[in-house]
């Protein structure tokens, strides 16, 4: 019996009559691999969606979990706390860029988009520059599916059938030039594209900007590297005209560049950080936003009984969620993740890059362990080949993710180099399949 024939599920992102026809379901999985419920085991290549980067079932955080759930089910963050809270918003303060040293929890990425937004209107409200509202977002950004965070996001689709979204935002574009293609790692022209951020501050006037939100590596719409020298011209235009730069880390923060988080990597630090996904490796809903201790403090100067933010969600700082928190920091301390990706990154991206040849291939963008393998479409059928590179994919024990016309890849960061072979050679036999 099929057993999503009388499900009441309705899933995100998913064509749900053909969900509900051939449901993909996975009932266990360890270390690199998800098994379903047939017992088809498939490497996973995606960390589950960008998140699992330790790897499957680490028994350290199972176990954390397991040991929390049993000792403090539940405790406020409303006017109140735990240890746990304090001691994982110390370890992500230690461990990120310099300055930013103040966290706000929340239980997503969507939600951590969503309030560093709010944090930047009030923090120019707190300052009594009530002027600067608006916020600058850039193409192909993805920044969640709360309505700020769709509204800054810059992928049409999603927002089609969601508005009016937001007003007062405008859009960046994307510093990405085709006649550069097959990039590996950031591209060494295309730091101009961060002069288009002038260009829009003098279009709306920059004293009535509160904040630009980019991710340092475009994730879903698309695995786009910045150029070199882009963030810090970024960076230094915000500076100039007192505007918050907002860096989106769900994808990027925890390893994934082969550094805690891509600001390191890139040597710029925003004003404000958000975090989800890798952040419990994704064991555990949770999400966070670091924010800077100067904009921090302009939220006390008020009484000290009063509120400072008027902002928060029930499960912030969920015991549970910290627990895994601190279980993930431990494990990817103990295995020596960031220095295990910088070691087998130019692996990754060489077995990338080889498929270059392919004839159905159009593009492909490499850096750290994150990869886009952009396909020709078919005519009439955006779309199409790249859903059945997939499908066949998962065949043939290989989970990928199909974005429009790309396949995307984003494997848990304790990949051997055996298995990078083992992604690319099959992603090889599927193309060579596909027409």
């Amino acid at each position: 019996m099929n057993p999503m024939s009388t499900s009441a599920l309705w899933a995100p992102f998913t064509p749900m009559r053909q969900f509900n026809r051939q449901p993909m379901l996975f009932e266990s999985a360890e270390g690199m691999h998800y098994t379903t419920i047939e017992g088809h085991r498939v490497l996973d290549a995606m960390a589950g969606l960008w998140c699992v980067n330790a790897g499957h079932g680490q028994a350290r955080i199972v176990e954390a979990i397991r040991e929390a759930a049993g000792r403090l089910d539940f405790v406020s963050s409303f006017k109140m706390s735990h240890p746990a809270a304090l001691s994982m918003a110390d370890q992500l303060a230690a461990i990120a860029p310099a300055g930013l040293d103040k966290v706000f929890f929340t239980n997503s990425g969507s939600e951590a988009v969503d309030t560093a937004l709010k944090i930047a209107r009030a923090y120019h409200q707190a300052r009594g520059d009530s002027r600067r509202t608006k916020l600058i977002g850039r193409a192909k950004g993805y920044h969640g599916m709360g309505f700020g965070g769709l509204s800054v996001s810059g992928i049409g689709r999603q927002k089609r059938d969601f508005g009016p979204l937001l007003g007062d935002v405008a859009h960046l574009p994307l510093p990405y030039d085709a006649g550069l293609r097959f990039s590996n790692g950031q591209p060494q022209q295309g730091a101009h594209y961060a002069d288009a951020l002038l260009q829009l501050l003098e279009v709306h006037d920059p004293a009535t900007v509160a904040a630009v939100i980019v991710e340092p590596v475009t994730g879903s719409g698309g695995v786009y590297a910045p150029p070199v020298g882009y963030l810090q011209r970024l960076r230094e235009i915000c500076d100039r005209h007192g505007v918050l730069l907002i860096f989106d880390e769900v994808i990027t923060g925890f390893g994934r560049l082969g550094h805690s988080f891509a600001a390191q990597a890139f040597g710029v630090t925003p004003d404000l950080m958000t975090l989800a996904k890798g952040l419990t490796n994704g064991a555990v809903p949770m999400g966070a936003v670091l924010v800077s201790g100067s904009v921090y403090d302009a939220f006390m100067a008020g009484p000290e009984q009063a509120i400072e933010l008027m902002h928060g969600y029930t499960y912030s700082a969920h015991p549970l969620a910290c627990a895994a928190g601190l279980a993930t920091l431990a494990v990817h301390e103990e295995l020596g993740i960031n220095a295990h990706v910088r070691q087998v990154a130019s692996v990754w991206q060489s077995a990338a890059l080889a498929l270059r040849e392919q004839t159905s291939v159009q593009d492909i963008r490499a850096i750290g362990l994150l990869c886009a393998v952009e396909l020709k479409s078919r005519e009439n059928a955006p779309g199409a080949r790249a859903a059945e590179v997939a499908q066949r994919c998962f065949d043939a024990g290989l989970l990928v993710r199909a974005s429009g016309e790309n396949i995307v890849l984003s494997p848990p960061l304790i990949i051997s180099e055996e298995q990078i072979a083992l992604i690319f050679d099959t992603l090889q036999r599927v193309l060579d399949q596909v027409a």
